[in-house]
């Protein structure tokens, strides 16, 4: 994510805020940073991180505004323990049961 380095900081949010507007684990936020792919805090002092609000809300619109591609989902035949067993199996045991 691009930084506005131009734009003076209006507002800034410290941690308990952009929890209550981004629901996501500190852990997920800080890997997001390392990234790119959020925007990055600032240090006020030693003890106190804050971001940019408009940042924040920036980010918020274009994940908004983008839908999130899904992982496709795993071919449950290929599991080696509980393997789904193939039409073919299922059709034969239903014929001699008949």
């Amino acid at each position: 994510m691009p930084r506005r380095e131009n734009t003076p900081i209006k507002r800034t949010i410290r941690r308990d805020q952009l929890r209550e507007m981004i629901p996501l684990a500190d852990s997920t936020i800080y890997e997001m940073e390392q990234r790119g792919e959020f925007p990055r805090r600032f240090a006020l002092s030693p003890r106190c991180v804050v971001w940019d609000l408009a940042e924040v809300e920036d980010w918020l619109a274009a994940r908004r505004s983008a839908p999130l591609a899904r992982a496709p989902h795993p071919d449950v035949r290929q599991r080696r323990t509980r393997p789904v067993k193939g039409l073919d199996r299922v059709a034969g045991v239903a014929l001699k049961g008949g």
